[in-house]
C-alpha cells in the first residue's frame, strides 16, 4: 500500500494556515458532547489533555506513574528550540525548518516539519504566559544557547531542568482544568489494549495499577502520547517505565509502526559502571557548547586527564567537522567517539569513554558563570561518579535516548485507525532518522498545544458522539483478552526473573541493531529474538497476583512487548539497505565514514502492519518529496 500523508497542497509557507482553515469545526455547544482519552501526561499528552479541556471536551487522561507531573519529560534537561532569533544571529522559520530536515538527514516530511517550526514562536509565549522560568540575560531579555546540528542560538533553557519547568507549566494547565471538571485523571493506571469498533478506535482496555482492576474506558476518540522505546536497550537513558506496550498493543490491533529501526544514540551519557546498572545518566547536550570533546591521541593513555598535556589530546569533533566542531549533530557524535573507544583510546573503566573538558571555558568566562549555566548538572556528575568536573573532565559515552520511530501519523497526527491520534515521541513524523537536540520538547508542546486542538475536531465533527458504550462485545472481548494475557504471564511459573529476560534482550539489541548494524548482526538478532522470546513465554518468574499492586507483572507485559517489538525493529534495519541519521549500516559508508544514504531506493517512510506473532509484517510505503530543501549529501565539516 501507498500512504498518502495527506499534506497540503501549494506554497508550504502558507500551508498549515490554509490546512487549518479547511478543518472542520465542532461549536462550543457540541464540544460537551464528545469524549476524548489521552493517554500519557508528559509534554505531548498533558498539553493536549489541558487544551483540549479548555476547549470545552470532556477529557480522560491516563499515566501510569503516580503523578501526571512524573511523565518522562521531566528528565529533559538542555532546552526547547524557537525561530525566535533574539541574538539576531541569522535564524528564521526556514532555517530551523532546513536545520531539522537535514538533521533527520532527509527522511521526514517537509509540511510537518514547517508546521512544527512555524508553530515553535507560539510555544515561547504559551510557556512564559505560564510562569516558565526561562534563563534569561543580564537585562531580563529571554536568553538562547546553542545546541547540536545549528550554528545559530535558538535554544531556551532553565538552567539543566528545561523538560521539569515545561512540564510543570503544562501540568499547571492540566490541573485547572481538573479543577474545572473538563479533565478527569487517572493515575498509576497502564493502557493495555485499544478498543476498535468498526475500524475505529473507540475506547481503551486499562490496569489499575493498585488494585489489579482490568476496565474498559470508550470514547469519541483516543490520542496516545506515550514516549518512546529505547528500552528495549535495557540500558537507557530512559526512566525504567518507559515502554513501547501502548504504542504495540495499538499495532496490534491495526496501527501501522513506521521506522521502528530509527532510534537515537546520546553522545554524552555518564558510561556504564557495572552490570548491576538497571538505567544510565543523560548528561545534557548544552554541556558541548563549553565542553570540548577529547581522547588521547596514544593508545591506552590511562594517565589523568589534567596530566595529559594539550599536544597529546585529539579534539576530534573539531578536527573532523571544522564548521559545527563540539555541536555536531548526536548521531555524528556519537559515532565519533565509538570511533575513539574502538582505535584503543578511550577513557576510564574498560576504556568506554571520551572526555568533555571545561577547563577552557572556565579560563574563559570563570567557573562562577558555568555553575550558573549547568550546575544541577555539574552536581548530578559528581554524586553518581564521586568527580569534580570543575576540577577535571566528565567522562562519557554514547546511550540510547530517543526513538524516531513511531506509530505512523498523517499531517493531522491520526494514524492509518481512524480516530487513533499520535502525539509526541509516539509518533515518527518530524525528526526523520535523527532528531537534533532540543527539538524533542518543541514537538510534544507543538502536538498538544497547538496542533490537535486543530486536527482532533475534523474528526470529531464527522463522528456521532457516544457511540459506544462500555457494555459493547468489544469491550468485554478487549477485558477478557486482556486479564487472559495476564493470567498466562502469571501461570508460567518458570525459573528466571523479567529482569534477566530484559538484559538478555538489551543485549542483543545493543550489540547487533545498536550504533552500528550490519546484514549479519541485524540477521543473527533476528534469528536470536524469536529463541529468547520461546524461553521467556516457557521460563519466566512472574511473582504475585493480578489482583493487586504487583510490579513484576507491570514489568513482565512491558517486556513481553520488547520481545516482539524489538524483532520488528531488527527487520525495519535489515530491510533498510543504506545508512542514514541514527540508523547506521556498517555495509553502507562514505570513504570518510560518514552515512551513505540511498535516496534512489530509500527515499520513504516504512510503515509495517502486523500480521501475527512470528509471522512476516507487511511493509507499506509512504514516499518522501523535497521540494523546499534539496536532497543532498548531509555535511557538517
Amino acid at each position: 500500500m501507498i500512504l498518502d500523508g495527506k499534506c497540503p497542497k501549494g506554497p508550504i509557507q502558507t500551508s498549515w494556515d490554509r490546512h487549518r482553515f479547511d478543518l472542520k469545526l465542532v461549536n462550543p455547544a457540541n464540544k460537551r458532547k464528545y469524549k476524548v482519552l489521552v493517554v500519557g501526561t508528559g509534554l505531548a499528552g498533558g498539553a493536549a489533555a489541558a487544551s483540549l479541556g479548555e476547549l470545552g471536551y470532556n477529557v480522560e487522561a491516563f499515566c501510569y506513574q503516580d503523578s501526571a507531573r512524573r511523565a518522562h519529560s521531566i528528565a529533559a534537561q538542555g532546552g526547547i528550540n524557537a525561530a525566535k532569533n533574539y541574538p539576531n544571529d541569522g535564524d528564521s522559520i526556514y532555517r530551523l525548518f532546513y536545520d531539522t530536515i537535514k538533521g533527520g538527514d532527509f527522511r521526514a516530511r517537509e509540511a510537518d516539519v514547517w508546521r512544527l517550526a512555524q508553530v515553535s514562536n507560539n510555544i515561547i509565549d504559551q510557556c512564559v504566559a505560564q510562569g516558565v522560568p526561562f534563563a534569561r540575560d543580564y537585562a531580563g531579555y529571554l536568553d538562547n544557547r546553542s545546541f547540536g546540528g545549528a550554528q545559530v542560538s535558538r535554544t531556551f533553557y532553565a538552567r539543566g531542568q528545561t523538560g521539569q519547568q515545561l512540564l510543570l507549566g503544562a501540568y499547571s494547565a492540566l490541573s485547572r482544568q481538573v479543577k474545572a471538571g473538563t479533565v478527569k485523571l487517572f493515575a498509576r493506571t497502564e493502557m493495555l489494549d485499544l478498543v476498535v469498533v468498526d475500524g475505529e478506535a473507540k475506547g481503551i482496555t486499562v490496569r489499575d495499577l493498585i488494585t489489579g482492576e482490568i476496565r474498559t474506558h470508550v470514547g469519541d476518540a483516543v490520542v496516545l502520547a506515550t514516549g518512546g522505546y529505547v528500552n528495549v536497550f535495557y540500558l537507557s537513558t530512559n526512566a525504567m517505565g518507559c515502554s513501547v506496550t501502548a504504542n504495540w498493543r495499538a499495532h496490534k490491533k491495526g496501527a501501522f509502526f513506521a521506522n521502528p529501526c530509527y532510534t537515537q544514540i546520546h553522545p554524552t551519557c555518564i558510561p556504564q559502571s557495572g552490570d548491576h546498572q538497571s538505567k544510565l545518566t543523560l548528561m545534557s547536550e548544552s554541556l558541548r557548547n563549553d565542553g570540548r570533546c577529547w581522547a588521547p591521541k596514544k593508545k591506552g593513555d590511562n594517565r589523568h586527564p589534567n596530566d595529559i598535556p594539550e599536544e597529546e589530546r585529539d579534539y576530534y569533533l573539531e578536527r573532523k567537522y571544522p564548521s559545527f566542531g563540539n555541536l555536531a549533530p548526536r548521531d555524528i557524535a556519537s559515532r565519533a567517539a565509538k570511533e575513539q573507544c574502538d582505535d584503543g583510546r578511550g577513557v576510564g573503566p574498560g576504556g568506554r569513554g571520551v572526555n568533555l573538558d571545561f577547563s577552557a571555558a572556565i579560563k574563559r568566562v570563570g567557573e562562577h558563570t558555568i555553575r550558573e549555566r549547568y550546575g544541577n548538572l555539574f552536581e548530578m556528575y559528581e554524586k553518581i561518579t564521586d568527580e569534580n568536573a570543575y576540577k577535571q573532565p566528565m567522562r562519557m559515552y554514547p546511550a540510547p535516548h530517543y526513538s524516531m520511530g513511531g506509530l505512523w501519523v498523517d499531517y493531522n497526527c491520526e494514524s492509518n485507525v481512524p480516530g487513533l491520534f499520535v502525539l509526541g515521541e509516539a509518533n515518527f513524523s518530524v525528526h526523520g532518522a535523527n532528531r537534533l537536540g532540543a527539538s524533542a520538547l518543541m514537538q510534544g508542546l507543538a502536538d498538544g498545544y497547538f496542533v490537535i486542538p486543530y486536527t482532533i475536531a475534523n474528526y470529531l465533527a464527522k463522528t456521532k458522539p457516544g457511540a459506544v458504550s462500555a457494555d459493547h462485545a468489544e469491550c468485554k472481548k478487549s477485558v477478557e483478552d486482556v486479564k487472559a494475557y495476564n493470567n498466562r504471564l502469571l501461570n508460567i511459573n518458570g525459573k528466571k526473573t523479567v529482569s534477566e529476560f530484559h538484559r538478555e534482550l538489551g543485549k542483543i539489541m545493543w550489540e547487533n541493531v545498536g550504533m552500528a548494524r550490519s546484514e549479519e548482526s541485524l540477521k543473527d538478532a533476528i534469528k536470536r529474538i524469536p529463541v529468547l522470546r520461546e524461553e521467556f513465554w516457557n521460563n519466566v518468574k512472574v511473582t504475585g497476583k493480578g489482583e493487586e499492586l504487583n510490579q513484576q507483572l507491570e514489568n513482565a507485559g512491558r517486556v513481553a512487548d520488547f520481545l516482539e517489538f524489538g524483532e520488528l525493529m531488527a527487520k525495519d534495519a535489515l530491510h533498510r539497505n543504506e545508512s542514514c541519521g541514527g540508523h547506521f549500516r556498517v555495509e553502507h559508508q562514505m570513504p570518510d565514514g560518514e552515512a551513505k544514504r540511498d535516496d534512489e531506493n530509500y527515499c520513504y517512510v516504512g510503515a509495517w502492519e502486523f500480521k501475527g506473532v512470528d509471522k512476516e509484517p507487511e511493509l507499506h510505503k509512504e514516499p518522501l518529496t523535497f521540494e523546499n530543501v534539496h536532497l543532498a549529501v548531509r555535511s557538517y565539516k
